[in-house]
Protein backbone atom coordinates (compact mmCIF):
# COMPACT_ATOMS: atom_id res chain seq x y z
CA UNK A 1 0.00 0.00 0.00
CA UNK A 2 1.59 3.32 -0.94
CA UNK A 3 1.78 6.37 1.00
CA UNK A 4 1.94 10.09 0.46
CA UNK A 5 1.89 12.97 2.40
CA UNK A 6 -1.29 15.40 1.83
CA UNK A 7 0.05 19.00 1.61
CA UNK A 8 -1.24 21.28 4.21
CA UNK A 9 -4.54 23.25 3.90
CA UNK A 10 -3.25 25.87 1.60
CA UNK A 11 -5.14 28.77 3.91
CA UNK A 12 -2.49 31.87 3.31
CA UNK A 13 -2.51 33.93 -0.39
CA UNK A 14 0.92 32.79 -1.15
CA UNK A 15 0.06 32.61 -4.54
CA UNK A 16 0.43 29.24 -6.90
CA UNK A 17 4.57 30.65 -7.10
CA UNK A 18 4.81 29.06 -3.68
CA UNK A 19 2.93 25.64 -4.87
CA UNK A 20 5.22 25.04 -7.78
CA UNK A 21 8.85 26.99 -5.78
CA UNK A 22 8.68 25.19 -2.40
CA UNK A 23 12.23 26.16 -2.11
CA UNK A 24 10.83 29.40 -1.18
CA UNK A 25 9.85 28.42 1.88
CA UNK A 26 11.97 26.26 4.32
CA UNK A 27 9.04 24.06 5.86
CA UNK A 28 7.73 23.12 2.30
CA UNK A 29 8.14 19.66 1.17
CA UNK A 30 9.75 18.90 -2.60
CA UNK A 31 6.98 18.85 -5.16
CA UNK A 32 8.28 17.03 -8.28
CA UNK A 33 6.69 17.64 -11.96
CA UNK A 34 5.65 14.56 -13.43
CA UNK A 35 3.69 14.16 -16.80
CA UNK A 36 0.14 13.14 -17.41
CA UNK A 37 -1.50 12.02 -20.27
CA UNK A 38 -3.70 14.77 -21.72
CA UNK A 39 -7.25 12.28 -21.52
CA UNK A 40 -6.98 11.99 -17.47
CA UNK A 41 -7.07 15.79 -16.94
CA UNK A 42 -10.61 17.51 -16.71
CA UNK A 43 -11.57 20.69 -15.98
CA UNK A 44 -13.31 21.95 -12.89
CA UNK A 45 -17.24 22.44 -12.62
CA UNK A 46 -16.60 26.20 -11.89
CA UNK A 47 -13.70 27.97 -13.16
CA UNK A 48 -13.24 31.57 -12.00
CA UNK A 49 -12.16 32.86 -16.01
CA UNK A 50 -14.27 32.63 -18.79
CA UNK A 51 -12.53 35.08 -21.77
CA UNK A 52 -9.45 33.72 -23.75
CA UNK A 53 -8.07 36.16 -26.00
CA UNK A 54 -8.68 33.99 -29.04
CA UNK A 55 -5.42 35.31 -30.63
CA UNK A 56 -3.48 35.95 -27.81
CA UNK A 57 -4.26 31.89 -26.93
CA UNK A 58 -3.58 31.42 -30.64
CA UNK A 59 0.04 32.97 -29.94
CA UNK A 60 0.38 30.51 -26.80
CA UNK A 61 -0.83 27.39 -29.60
CA UNK A 62 1.96 28.09 -31.70
CA UNK A 63 4.81 28.90 -28.90
CA UNK A 64 3.61 25.35 -27.37
CA UNK A 65 3.80 23.41 -31.23
CA UNK A 66 7.40 24.40 -30.85
CA UNK A 67 8.79 24.68 -27.15
CA UNK A 68 6.12 22.34 -25.68
CA UNK A 69 4.56 23.13 -21.76
CA UNK A 70 7.33 25.11 -20.02
CA UNK A 71 5.56 25.98 -17.18
CA UNK A 72 3.61 22.87 -15.25
CA UNK A 73 0.15 22.67 -15.05
CA UNK A 74 -1.42 22.62 -11.13
CA UNK A 75 -3.69 20.01 -11.07
CA UNK A 76 -5.45 18.00 -8.02
CA UNK A 77 -5.17 14.01 -7.78
CA UNK A 78 -9.16 12.44 -7.59
CA UNK A 79 -8.64 9.61 -6.68
CA UNK A 80 -9.72 7.43 -9.41
CA UNK A 81 -6.97 7.64 -12.51
CA UNK A 82 -8.46 11.69 -13.56
CA UNK A 83 -7.52 15.02 -12.23
CA UNK A 84 -8.67 18.51 -12.15
CA UNK A 85 -6.97 21.19 -13.19
CA UNK A 86 -6.50 23.61 -10.82
CA UNK A 87 -4.30 26.41 -12.72
CA UNK A 88 -2.71 26.40 -15.61
CA UNK A 89 -6.19 26.71 -18.26
CA UNK A 90 -4.62 28.72 -21.08
CA UNK A 91 -1.76 26.50 -20.91
CA UNK A 92 -3.70 23.43 -20.93
CA UNK A 93 -5.87 24.91 -24.05
CA UNK A 94 -2.85 25.54 -26.03
CA UNK A 95 -1.83 21.99 -25.45
CA UNK A 96 -5.08 20.55 -26.66
CA UNK A 97 -4.97 22.77 -29.71
CA UNK A 98 -2.08 22.21 -30.60
CA UNK A 99 -2.24 18.23 -29.99
CA UNK A 100 -0.15 17.38 -27.66
CA UNK A 101 -0.50 14.05 -26.11
CA UNK A 102 0.66 14.66 -22.55
CA UNK A 103 1.59 17.54 -20.64
CA UNK A 104 3.86 18.54 -17.09
CA UNK A 105 2.25 18.98 -13.89
CA UNK A 106 2.13 19.25 -10.94
CA UNK A 107 0.04 17.23 -8.16
CA UNK A 108 -1.50 18.14 -5.08
CA UNK A 109 -4.03 16.97 -2.91
CA UNK A 110 -6.74 19.78 -2.09
CA UNK A 111 -9.99 19.90 -0.24
CA UNK A 112 -13.09 21.26 -2.57
CA UNK A 113 -12.43 24.85 -1.16
CA UNK A 114 -8.44 24.67 -1.18
CA UNK A 115 -8.82 24.27 -4.69
CA UNK A 116 -11.30 26.41 -5.89
CA UNK A 117 -9.50 28.93 -3.34
CA UNK A 118 -5.69 28.40 -5.03
CA UNK A 119 -7.36 28.63 -8.33
CA UNK A 120 -9.20 32.53 -7.36
CA UNK A 121 -5.80 33.64 -6.60
CA UNK A 122 -3.79 32.29 -9.22
CA UNK A 123 -6.33 34.22 -11.74
CA UNK A 124 -6.39 36.87 -9.30
CA UNK A 125 -2.71 37.53 -9.83
CA UNK A 126 -2.81 37.29 -13.65
CA UNK A 127 -2.12 40.65 -15.55
CA UNK A 128 -4.65 39.88 -18.07
CA UNK A 129 -7.53 38.96 -16.08
CA UNK A 130 -10.63 41.51 -17.61
CA UNK A 131 -11.90 43.36 -14.86
CA UNK A 132 -15.32 41.87 -14.42
CA UNK A 133 -13.35 38.41 -13.88
CA UNK A 134 -11.51 40.14 -11.33
CA UNK A 135 -14.40 41.99 -9.26
CA UNK A 136 -16.30 37.61 -9.67
CA UNK A 137 -13.43 36.30 -8.56
CA UNK A 138 -12.23 38.56 -5.46
CA UNK A 139 -15.92 38.87 -4.52
CA UNK A 140 -15.67 34.87 -4.52
CA UNK A 141 -12.37 34.44 -2.32
CA UNK A 142 -13.64 37.09 0.21
CA UNK A 143 -16.84 35.35 0.23
CA UNK A 144 -14.82 32.02 0.31
CA UNK A 145 -12.95 33.69 3.08
CA UNK A 146 -15.52 35.32 5.39
CA UNK A 147 -17.99 32.28 5.28
CA UNK A 148 -20.85 34.69 3.75
CA UNK A 149 -22.74 35.39 0.13
CA UNK A 150 -20.84 37.59 -2.18
CA UNK A 151 -24.19 40.08 -2.04
CA UNK A 152 -23.09 40.07 1.81
CA UNK A 153 -19.27 40.92 1.02
CA UNK A 154 -20.55 43.81 -1.35
CA UNK A 155 -22.23 45.10 1.45
CA UNK A 156 -19.56 44.96 3.88
CA UNK A 157 -17.37 46.98 0.91
CA UNK A 158 -20.32 49.48 1.02
CA UNK A 159 -20.37 50.07 4.72
CA UNK A 160 -16.49 50.59 5.14
CA UNK A 161 -16.33 52.93 2.39
CA UNK A 162 -19.30 54.89 3.93
CA UNK A 163 -17.21 54.58 7.06
CA UNK A 164 -14.01 55.81 5.76
CA UNK A 165 -16.14 59.16 4.29
CA UNK A 166 -17.45 59.73 7.87
CA UNK A 167 -20.97 58.68 6.33
CA UNK A 168 -21.71 56.42 9.04
CA UNK A 169 -20.52 55.19 12.41
CA UNK A 170 -17.50 52.53 12.65
CA UNK A 171 -18.52 48.98 13.26
CA UNK A 172 -17.03 46.94 9.71
CA UNK A 173 -13.64 48.73 9.68
CA UNK A 174 -12.55 47.52 12.89
CA UNK A 175 -14.05 44.47 13.29
CA UNK A 176 -12.25 40.76 12.38
CA UNK A 177 -14.45 40.68 9.14
CA UNK A 178 -13.00 44.10 8.21
CA UNK A 179 -9.38 43.47 9.28
CA UNK A 180 -9.57 40.12 7.04
CA UNK A 181 -11.08 42.03 4.26
CA UNK A 182 -8.13 43.56 4.22
CA UNK A 183 -5.67 41.33 4.94
CA UNK A 184 -7.09 39.26 1.53
CA UNK A 185 -6.64 42.65 -0.54
CA UNK A 186 -3.56 43.33 0.72
CA UNK A 187 -2.05 39.51 0.19
CA UNK A 188 -3.31 39.72 -3.43
CA UNK A 189 -1.67 42.62 -4.07
CA UNK A 190 -3.67 43.36 -7.72
CA UNK A 191 -5.76 46.50 -6.04
CA UNK A 192 -6.18 48.73 -3.23
CA UNK A 193 -10.29 47.47 -1.02
CA UNK A 194 -10.90 51.14 -1.64
CA UNK A 195 -10.31 51.05 -5.37
CA UNK A 196 -12.11 48.26 -5.86
CA UNK A 197 -15.41 49.70 -4.13
CA UNK A 198 -14.98 52.40 -6.69
CA UNK A 199 -13.58 51.08 -9.80
CA UNK A 200 -14.91 47.52 -9.93
CA UNK A 201 -18.30 46.62 -7.88
CA UNK A 202 -20.05 49.54 -10.59
CA UNK A 203 -18.78 47.15 -13.54
CA UNK A 204 -21.90 44.60 -11.54
CA UNK A 205 -24.54 47.57 -12.33
CA UNK A 206 -23.88 46.97 -16.49
CA UNK A 207 -27.05 46.33 -18.12
CA UNK A 208 -27.93 42.84 -17.87
CA UNK A 209 -27.61 41.87 -21.48
CA UNK A 210 -24.38 43.39 -21.22
CA UNK A 211 -23.65 41.45 -17.84
CA UNK A 212 -24.71 38.01 -19.33
CA UNK A 213 -22.43 37.69 -22.33
CA UNK A 214 -19.28 39.17 -20.70
CA UNK A 215 -20.11 36.48 -18.04
CA UNK A 216 -20.36 33.74 -20.37
CA UNK A 217 -17.33 35.04 -21.97
CA UNK A 218 -18.63 35.45 -25.22
CA UNK A 219 -17.13 39.13 -25.84
CA UNK A 220 -14.16 41.25 -24.30
CA UNK A 221 -15.13 43.23 -21.31
CA UNK A 222 -13.33 46.29 -22.91
CA UNK A 223 -15.89 45.61 -26.42
CA UNK A 224 -18.95 45.26 -23.88
CA UNK A 225 -17.81 48.16 -21.60
CA UNK A 226 -17.94 50.30 -25.06
CA UNK A 227 -21.27 48.74 -26.35
CA UNK A 228 -23.10 49.40 -23.13
CA UNK A 229 -22.76 53.20 -23.54
CA UNK A 230 -25.57 53.04 -25.99
CA UNK A 231 -29.01 53.93 -24.09
CA UNK A 232 -31.55 52.82 -26.34
CA UNK A 233 -31.78 49.03 -25.16
CA UNK A 234 -32.75 47.28 -28.93
CA UNK A 235 -30.04 49.79 -30.59
CA UNK A 236 -28.03 48.29 -27.71
CA UNK A 237 -28.87 44.61 -28.29
CA UNK A 238 -28.55 44.79 -32.19
CA UNK A 239 -25.00 46.17 -32.20
CA UNK A 240 -23.89 43.33 -29.07
CA UNK A 241 -25.06 40.73 -31.37
CA UNK A 242 -23.49 41.76 -34.67
CA UNK A 243 -20.31 42.23 -32.38
CA UNK A 244 -20.66 38.96 -30.97
CA UNK A 245 -21.95 36.91 -34.27
CA UNK A 246 -18.70 39.03 -36.84
CA UNK A 247 -16.07 39.64 -33.61
CA UNK A 248 -16.02 43.16 -34.48
CA UNK A 249 -13.35 45.14 -33.02
CA UNK A 250 -13.40 48.33 -30.77
CA UNK A 251 -12.71 49.97 -34.04
CA UNK A 252 -15.81 48.73 -35.52
CA UNK A 253 -17.78 49.16 -32.86
CA UNK A 254 -16.68 52.54 -32.55
CA UNK A 255 -17.97 52.81 -36.02
CA UNK A 256 -21.59 51.31 -35.60
CA UNK A 257 -22.43 53.57 -32.47
CA UNK A 258 -21.44 56.82 -34.71
CA UNK A 259 -23.81 55.28 -37.61
CA UNK A 260 -27.01 54.46 -35.39
CA UNK A 261 -26.46 57.93 -33.76
CA UNK A 262 -26.31 59.76 -37.03
CA UNK A 263 -29.49 57.69 -37.94
CA UNK A 264 -31.17 58.79 -34.94
CA UNK A 265 -30.08 62.39 -35.48
CA UNK A 266 -31.98 62.27 -38.46
CA UNK A 267 -35.08 60.88 -37.62
CA UNK A 268 -35.60 63.56 -34.70
CA UNK A 269 -34.73 66.21 -37.61
CA UNK A 270 -38.24 64.61 -39.43
CA UNK A 271 -40.39 64.84 -35.95
CA UNK A 272 -43.49 66.96 -36.28
CA UNK A 273 -43.83 69.71 -33.71
CA UNK A 274 -46.56 68.26 -31.71
CA UNK A 275 -44.25 65.05 -31.34
CA UNK A 276 -41.50 67.07 -30.44
CA UNK A 277 -42.91 69.38 -27.93
CA UNK A 278 -44.45 66.09 -26.28
CA UNK A 279 -40.60 64.99 -26.22
CA UNK A 280 -39.15 68.10 -24.55
CA UNK A 281 -41.97 68.10 -21.69
CA UNK A 282 -41.53 64.21 -20.77
CA UNK A 283 -37.73 64.75 -20.70
CA UNK A 284 -38.07 67.79 -18.90
CA UNK A 285 -40.28 65.99 -15.97
CA UNK A 286 -38.05 62.93 -16.01
CA UNK A 287 -34.93 65.23 -15.44
CA UNK A 288 -37.12 67.49 -12.98
CA UNK A 289 -35.41 70.75 -14.09
CA UNK A 290 -37.45 73.21 -11.73
CA UNK A 291 -35.73 71.80 -8.63
CA UNK A 292 -32.29 73.09 -10.21
CA UNK A 293 -32.62 76.92 -8.41
CA UNK A 294 -30.16 77.62 -11.85
CA UNK A 295 -32.12 76.32 -14.37
CA UNK A 296 -35.45 77.23 -12.83
CA UNK A 297 -35.61 80.73 -13.87
CA UNK A 298 -34.91 80.01 -16.76
CA UNK A 299 -37.45 77.17 -17.47
CA UNK A 300 -40.23 80.22 -16.18
CA UNK A 301 -39.00 82.80 -18.61
CA UNK A 302 -39.80 79.87 -21.18
CA UNK A 303 -42.70 78.85 -20.09
CA UNK A 304 -44.03 82.38 -19.93
CA UNK A 305 -43.09 82.66 -23.55
CA UNK A 306 -45.08 79.55 -24.49
CA UNK A 307 -48.15 80.32 -22.54
CA UNK A 308 -48.13 84.21 -24.66
CA UNK A 309 -47.61 82.23 -27.61
CA UNK A 310 -50.73 80.46 -27.24
CA UNK A 311 -53.32 82.98 -25.95
CA UNK A 312 -52.28 84.37 -29.10
CA UNK A 313 -53.39 81.60 -31.41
Amino acid sequence: MSTRKKNQPYSTLRGVSALLNPELEESSPSVETQTLAMGVIQLPSRQPRRYFDVEKLQQLTESVKVHGILEPLLVRDLGNGKYELIAGERRYRAAKAAGLAEVPVVVRYFTDSEAWQVALVENLQREDLNPLEETEGMLSLLSLRLGITTEEVIQRLYRMQNEIKGKVTQNVLGSSEGLLIQTVFSEVGSIAWESFVSSRLPILKLPKDILEVVQQGQIAYTKAQLISRVKDSDVRGVILGDAIAKDWSLAEIKKAIAQRAAENSDLDAEITPSARITKVLRSVQQAKVWQDPSKLKRLEKLLLELENLASKL
